[in-house]
């Protein structure tokens, strides 16, 4: 298959600055909690934004001059690179280093004009595992990167798609999840899943990111609102991404939703749920605009029993 050529861009771009008119004329968050934090970034279901709501949390965060190790916990399928544009640049892995044959500091990666932002990739496409690539491999990672000279404020993981082995490995070391979910019925079910899943496991810092809502097709009743979605699944609203075409041209680029400039409606979102992630808050879901909305067709919620 072939592949169009990736837009050339300069090897360092100037971040654009954050307003403090957009965040109640702060210029930076206040970080809650002890460092480094380590959050999984789960959905379930794939192909719902989960890798792409990774790359934007963690380049926000070096943005904010918060270091962050985003680690890519697909062992088979990894996407994250990409999404950084740093796929040229990763040539040792976790694997690598869980063979012995480099050490971690060399497996990390770092973004070129993001100084504060580093990829760490489980493995290569295709590669085959050592026989101790289990469930402990990312624990073993997350301790490593804590007793650091430097350690990252965040580790960020990727978790990839479905609850198994691969699932269980992602969440094995986090204190925190951001389930992402698209306000549809499927993508809802398996996020409903995944939230009883990571409780069980003894995380409960849960919160959901709300991802390519349309608010058209909720004022016309043919789309769950991230009202709906918060009662649905009982956990706090971390942000709502609208759709935005700008997400397609931004994963070809290789180049963060959130550095660009004008921003965009997703990368604002997204930028503003790097804040609250960073202080442990969340926002208050409310109707469309505020305005009325017509009665719920009967059987919307029948899944859920509503």
């Amino acid at each position: 298959m072939a592949f169009a050529p990736r837009l050339l861009l300069p090897s360092r771009y100037p971040p654009p600055a954050s307003s403090p008119a957009r965040h109640g004329g702060r210029t930076a968050p206040e970080l809650s909690g002890p460092t480094p934090r380590v959050v999984v970034v789960t959905s379930g279901k794939g192909g719902v934004g989960k890798t792409t709501t990774t790359a934007n949390l963690a380049a926000s965060l070096a943005r904010l001059s918060l270091s962050a190790v985003a680690v890519d916990a697909d062992a088979g399928l990894r996407n994250l690179d990409l999404l950084l544009g740093l796929e040229n640049r990763v040539h040792l892995t976790a694997a690598d280093v869980l063979a012995g044959d480099c050490r971690l500091d060399q497996a990390l990666v770092r973004h070129r004009a993001l100084h504060d932002l580093q990829l760490l990739c489980l493995s290569k496409p295709r590669s085959k595992l050592p026989l101790a690539f289990g469930s402990k491999t990312l624990t073993w990672v997350a301790d490593a990167l804590r007793r650091a000279a430097n350690p990252p404020a965040f580790i960020l993981i990727d978790c990839p798609a479905g609850v198994d082995a691969g699932f269980v490995t992602a969440i094995a070391p986090a204190e925190e999840a951001v389930l992402v979910t698209t306000p549809d019925i499927t993508a809802l079910r398996d996020a409903d899943r995944v939230a009883g899943l990571l409780e069980c496991d003894g995380i409960k810092d849960i919160k959901i990111i709300v991802n390519r809502v349309r608010p058209d097709l909720v004022k016309g009743e043919d789309m769950m609102s991230a009202l709906d979605v918060q009662e649905m699944l009982g956990l706090p609203l971390l942000g709502v991404v609208p759709e935005d075409a700008e997400v397609i041209r931004s994963t070809n680029r290789g180049v963060p939703l959130v550095l660009n400039d004008p921003p965009t409606p997703a990368g604002l979102a997204l930028e503003q749920a790097t804040w609250r992630l960073v202080e442990r808050d969340a926002m208050t879901a409310v109707m469309v605009e505020e305005q009325e909305r017509p009665k719920k067709k009967a059987g919307f919620f029948s899944f859920f029993g509503g």
